[in-house]
């Protein structure tokens, strides 16, 4: 049976238009945040969402991620790990075993599979949130999905592996479409863009398009704009300033800013002191429409989280009684 998964928080920016109306010309050019209801297909699971958004806590199952690689290489220490996260307040978990930092090489597809399908297996038998498996091989997230993961994170936006896309309208899945400039090892290499918000617009469309065109339903798509893989400084600065563009898609966003390099480039912090401003980055994404925040620090994001949204759900109702 496949279930709707139901999204309740995602910030849209409504501008008025100006009309001969009296009420309707009070409000043009305004901002009006409003929240929006999305309903996301997710293989067999009904995630309830709140309004908030939703906290996505990160698995490596790696030697070599950049925060935490070869913390939780044992399949029992990943297991511990992911009820801790739940504990601590994680809504679903994000769970692989191949790196995707930057220069990161790539993991076969055995040794994946035997690092990473007994701990999704064994993380479904022992928690109740939604399991995401990250990975871009087909194979191995047909065998994470048979395990009990509902959703794929796949940093290729289906561009990796061609049996992708039938994986997952087969199973009826989840699907992250993330945008990444080249490949986790030649990102970082010079990255380009003429305008990176119009560019991974297009990005999104066309990659919406193809989903669709093979079978995958919108209501399964969530959106990704790839915060750090293949982008500069100003590049990620510039999307989490105006992620509120993205939300045009009618997907809820995952924004992936934990502890990532260019936070250091900002505050000058080892990668295990990033937590502060990977909070600022956080709320920030949070009041600019984010409906997942996927993070490594799942306790102290979880609170960012919900204060942000408290805000932001009382500026949405000042301004409607404002503008009545």
């Amino acid at each position: 049976m496949v279930c709707s998964a139901t999204c309740t928080y995602a910030a849209t920016i409504a501008g008025g238009l100006g009309t001969h109306d009296g009420s309707l010309k009070r409000r043009h050019r305004r901002l009006l945040l409003e929240l929006k209801t999305f309903t996301r297909q997710a293989k067999d699971r009904l995630i309830e969402f709140p309004d908030r958004p939703l906290i996505m806590g990160v698995v490596n199952v790696t030697p070599d991620s950049f925060f935490d690689g070869g913390c939780y290489l044992d399949a029992e220490a990943a297991v511990a790990h992911a009820v801790r996260l739940v504990e601590e307040g994680a809504d679903l978990l994000d769970v692989g075993a191949e790196s995707t930092r930057p220069g990161a090489e790539v993991v076969n597809e055995a040794e994946e599979r035997r690092r990473v399908i007994p701990v999704v297996t064994a993380v479904a038998k022992a928690v109740t949130v939604p399991i995401s498996i990250d990975t871009s091989k087909a194979a191995i997230a047909c065998a994470a999905l048979d395990a009990g993961a509902v959703l794929v994170n796949d940093v290729t936006a289906l561009r990796g592996d061609p049996a992708m896309v039938d994986v997952v309208a087969r199973m009826g899945a989840g699907i992250v479409l993330m945008h990444m400039h080249g490949t986790p090892r030649t990102m970082q290499q010079a990255p380009h863009y003429d305008d990176v918000v119009s560019e991974i617009s297009e990005f999104f469309e066309e990659r919406i398009h193809f989903a669709m065109a093979h079978g995958i339903v919108r209501r399964q798509i969530i959106l990704d704009p790839g915060i750090g893989f293949g982008k500069l400084l100003v590049h990620n600065l510039t999307l989490l300033a105006q992620l509120r563009r993205f939300v045009q898609f009618e997907c809820p966003l995952l924004v992936g800013v934990s502890q990532k390099a260019f936070l250091g480039q900002l505050v000058d912090c080892p990668v295990q002191e990033r937590q502060w401003a990977t909070a600022a980055a956080v709320a920030l994404a949070v009041d600019r429409g984010a409906g997942i925040l996927r993070v490594h620090d799942v306790r102290a994001m979880k609170d960012v989280v919900q204060v942000a949204a408290a805000i932001n759900r009382q500026t949405t109702v000042s301004m409607k009684a404002q503008h009545a």
